[in-house]
């Protein structure tokens, strides 16, 4: 059998049990999940996109990029089996509202049923009601988020990334048979508990650079570039995160506040007054560390934030 043969005779998703996907926006969510799914196998038939010049052009570059078709939500086919929203908070109950009317208008066009049969959306602090429309339109609706960042010029791998989900049973179990063949792990999720999880994978990651980049701000009292601090502090954060994940947070503490040493603490805050941000983010930090995590000499440390 020839080499054209083998490629022509090459099962497609829907063949190998993989839903058909529709994917509902252009922005940076969206072309990752494109191209880790078309990479996966599964069939992207379609990127919806606004009406817009700027948004009908990303589609256009995504839809070449994985072999779908760029629409409007005014010319969509929706031929998937599966829509995925790609789409800011703000935007998802608009989108699947419309999105809903064209589907109920191409089934009464066609005089069938369509073949669309669930709905996901990707926001971590939104539930899957946000998706109520494609509901009342026979689709069954789950929320899946990636806890990961995703951001311009990176393409982070999905290995072991975790995934909240929850929804409609059903919606839920093609979600996670997704997830798996992405190589993610699924974690269920209850509604009520979506903000919270929010909060904890904003406090993550960008929170994280929050973080990071006050840190800066004492590197700069040092006499050192943000570049510098950039540079000079990767090692340290990397060991950090390394004995964190393999010794845990109280094993991983080090420093003056462990040894109780109330003197350098408060020499840090007096280096740091010219450095306000920097300064009030050291005081809240000492003070959480304080509350979860082994420090000597409470009462010294606590004047001596106190004291600032």
């Amino acid at each position: 059998m020839s080499r054209k043969s083998i490629t022509a005779t090459k099962p497609s998703s829907a063949a190998q049990g993989k839903p058909s996907i529709a994917l509902v926006g252009a922005g940076r969510l969206a072309a990752f999940l494109a191209a880790a799914l078309h990479d996966a196998g599964f069939t992207i038939t379609e990127i919806v996109s606004r009406d817009l010049p700027r948004s009908r052009r990303r589609a256009l570059a995504l839809a070449s990029k994985v072999g779908a078709r760029a629409v409007t939500a005014k010319s969509a086919a929706l031929d998937a089996s599966l829509l995925w929203f790609c789409v800011p908070d703000r935007e998802i109950g608009r989108a699947a509202a419309i999105l809903a009317s064209r589907l109920v208008a191409l089934r009464l066009a066609r005089q069938k049923k369509s073949g669309v049969r669930f709905a996901l959306h990707s926001s971590g602090a939104l539930s899957s009601r946000e998706l109520a429309p494609l509901r009342i339109a026979g689709l069954a609706a789950a929320s899946v988020h990636p806890m990961m960042t995703f951001v311009a010029g990176a393409r982070p791998s999905l290995k072991a990334v975790p995934f909240a989900i929850e929804g409609d049973a059903i919606a839920r179990r093609v979600a996670r048979q997704m997830v798996r063949v992405l190589g993610g792990n699924s974690f269920s999720l209850p509604p009520a508990r979506k903000a919270a999880y929010h909060a904890w994978s904003t406090l993550t990651s960008p929170l994280l650079l929050a973080f990071l980049i006050t840190l800066e701000d004492a590197a700069r009292a040092a006499g050192f570039t943000p570049q510098d601090a950039r540079r000079k502090s990767l090692p340290i954060l990397r060991q950090t995160l390394a004995n964190y994940e393999r010794l845990g947070p109280a094993r991983s503490f080090s420093g003056p506040l462990v040894r109780g040493d109330a003197e350098t603490i408060a020499q840090h805050l007096k280096t740091l007054k010219k450095y306000p941000r920097a300064r009030e983010l050291y005081v809240v930090l000492a003070r959480a560390a304080m509350r979860g995590l082994p420090v000597k000499n409470r009462e010294g440390l606590t004047r001596a934030l106190r004291a600032r």
